[in-house]
């Protein structure tokens, strides 16, 4: 008797953990309801199985919520691996891929034919919801050549752009019809069709991190998520591993220069976010599992968030 009494004991213990958890989402759940959060998909959550299963499921739990979900994603480690497979020689110069245009081809291919569909399809299985689409798709983004800069001069480095123009029609009617966009972080090129005609030479290759603040300024975005490999920004790395809970955008600004490199388009997309007009970006580590219900509907979140500076003091999340 006094074993099943422990067993019910632990169930209804279970249970209340469970219903303490609702309870504490509930506000959140008011506040979001009907807004717009666009979340930057990449590193070990996209390549990673199990991971891979509670992205999309997180996904769609937002989108039963009210919430508008909207997913940009690159795809550098399996672009890497075709280019390896098809023996096309890749490097990087100030941490921007050189692409040629024989690269270019094996870009658009990985991101739109095979990473994006495997996003959406991931997505598919709860239901009808998402839609995949390039960058390309009704002129979402539009780009100029980007340069890489090495002891201040300019190098070329092939089918980069920065991205000057989004034109998020297409993306908000998904939104209006119930959708979740997909979208691959390609983009047009500003002069329009190439002269010389060749295929995939008016088309650039553009950053995913900076591809998703710019989708979310121009979305009216309550929330950027980015997702990638570290537990947010640190506050002294490597000589301490303390996350930044919140930070402002003026102190970010000052903290660029000295950040390592794979963080410095992460956080300088979130400070761009933020000064267009997103009330708040994020970077989380997306190794850890349901990190973007834990950042939506906890009261103290995860990762580092990042507001405009009369937000920036420490407070409700």
């Amino acid at each position: 008797m006094t074993a099943a009494l422990d067993g019910a004991g632990a169930r209804l213990a279970g249970a209340l953990d469970k219903a303490y958890t609702l309870v504490e989402a509930l506000p959140w759940l008011a506040r979001f309801h009907g807004e717009t959060v666009v979340i930057k998909y990449g590193g070990n959550a996209m390549t990673e199985e199990h991971l891979r299963a509670k992205f999309a499921a997180d996904v769609v739990f937002l989108r039963y919520a009210g919430l508008r979900p909207v997913i940009v994603h690159g795809g550098g480690p399996q672009i890497q691996a075709h280019l390896d497979l098809l023996g096309i020689d890749s490097h990087f110069v100030s941490g921007l891929r050189v692409t040629t245009p024989e690269a270019m081809r094996v870009v658009r291919m990985v991101l739109a034919g095979q990473v994006n569909r495997d996003v959406v399809g991931l997505i598919n299985r709860h239901g009808p919801f998402a839609v995949g689409m390039s960058g390309e798709d009704a002129h979402l983004f539009t780009a100029e050549r980007k340069h890489a800069v090495v002891d201040g001069v300019k190098v070329d480095i092939g089918q980069v752009g920065e991205i000057v123009r989004v034109d998020a029609g297409a993306v908000r009617a998904l939104l209006d019809d119930g959708r979740i966009p997909v979208v691959s972080s390609i983009a047009r090129a500003d002069h329009g069709p190439a002269e010389d005609g060749e295929d995939g030479a008016d088309i650039y290759n553009v950053n995913a991190d900076t591809a998703a603040a710019a989708l979310a300024v121009a979305l009216g975005a309550a929330k950027l998520i980015m997702l990638t490999d570290v537990d947010g920004l640190y506050a002294d790395w490597p000589s301490s591993d303390e996350v930044i809970s919140r930070i402002g955008a003026t102190e970010l600004a000052e903290l660029l220069p000295s950040l390592s490199s794979g963080m410095v388009p992460k956080m300088e997309a979130c400070l761009t976010a933020v000064r267009g007009g997103v009330p708040q970006a994020h970077v989380l580590d997306g190794r850890v599992a349901h990190a973007l219900l834990l950042e939506i509907f906890t009261d103290q979140g995860i990762g580092t968030m990042v507001v405009p500076d009369d937000e920036s003091e420490e407070g409700v999340r």
